[in-house]
């Protein structure tokens, strides 16, 4: 593409996680402007998105909208019926991918290994007491509760006393329609960060993820020196091709494309607990994908300039 043409970052909007996605929108416009792109940031208004990006004269939008519209197929939808080219997965796979109750659908059908959950509707919720000793019954303590459809560990609790419970079912339904009750797998936590090269998907290293507080929460996430991040992580050269390939599996599985990250447990029993997809992962300098490239010699500008590379109508 021609490097004057105007690549419009797309971040911010109507999602709880707008912050966040503010801040990964400047790092990558900085990064493809270090490169030499006309790269220019802006705030997502959807009512008005297709007028905004024809007023700067946008060739091709880089999605680092993070959460609702970026991730959930809504931002690809108006894309697409407007002919613009944009980074990142297509609609089904951002629809799918976002929806946690959606993929673990997906990943049980395929028979890649995840978490056993309950899905849980907010109309039929019923009473939550009776509910809550439903789920303790079924996966013991602790156990995870999750808002299906937020991102950034928002509307995620591990309660560990039965006592805990409901409060967590309630601040889950504050975000989500479907909320997740999945038993706790002991264990690391791993991320996997994957990108298209020629056409098929390639693992970058595997990222162990060591928060100081045992829990990788949005504390944990956020907060500088909460977390130790490992990468490559110490594994054998067996277990890491195993663990790179259940996540290879599981972003052919859910249809996705460019740059996206899977989240996974491995567990004492030595099996990769598939926990989620992550289609607009967090890109500052020091978030977990750039963190897996620059471990096989990928820079930063060179990371954001490849997934700019990878845009598609």
């Amino acid at each position: 593409m021609n490097k004057q043409d105007v690549v419009a970052v797309v971040l911010g909007g109507p999602s709880s996680e707008a912050e966040i996605s503010r801040v990964t929108g400047g790092a990558i416009a900085g990064a493809l402007r270090e490169k030499g792109y006309n790269a220019k940031e802006l705030e997502l208004d959807p009512a008005n998105l297709i007028n905004d990006l024809r007023a700067m004269d946008a060739k091709v939008v880089f999605n680092a909208v993070h959460g609702m519209y970026g991730e959930d197929g809504r931002l690809q939808s108006i894309l697409e019926a407007a002919g613009m080219p944009y980074t990142g997965c297509g609609v089904l796979a951002s629809a799918v991918s976002m929806d946690k109750s959606a993929t673990k659908r997906y990943l049980q059908s395929a028979g890649i290994p995840t978490a056993p959950c309950m899905i849980i509707n907010k109309q039929d919720a019923g009473d939550l007491n009776a509910l809550a000793d439903k789920i303790v019954a079924e996966f013991g303590l602790p156990v995870v509760i999750k808002a299906a459809t937020q991102g950034s560990s928002i509307g995620v609790t591990i309660p560990k006393t039965a006592e805990e419970v409901v409060p967590a079912l309630e601040d889950s339904f504050k975000y989500s329609q479907n909320v997740l009750a999945e038993k706790c797998i002991q264990g690391k936590e791993l991320t996997i960060s994957m990108m298209e090269e020629g056409g098929e998907p390639k693992a970058l290293p595997v990222i162990w993820i060591a928060p100081h507080s045992g829990a990788y929460d949005f504390h944990s996430k956020y907060t500088k020196g909460a977390t130790d991040y490992h990468c490559p992580a110490p594994f054998d050269e067996a277990t890491t091709a195993y663990i790179q390939g259940v996540a290879k599996d599981t972003y052919k599985l859910l249809g996705l494309s460019g740059v996206a990250r899977v989240d996974a447990i491995l567990g004492e029993d030595g099996v990769a607990y598939v926990l989620e997809a992550n289609t607009v992962p967090g890109m500052t300098a020091t978030s977990l994908v750039p963190k897996a490239a620059a471990a096989v010699g990928i820079s930063f500008p060179e990371l954001c300039e490849k997934i700019l590379l990878s845009a598609h109508k």
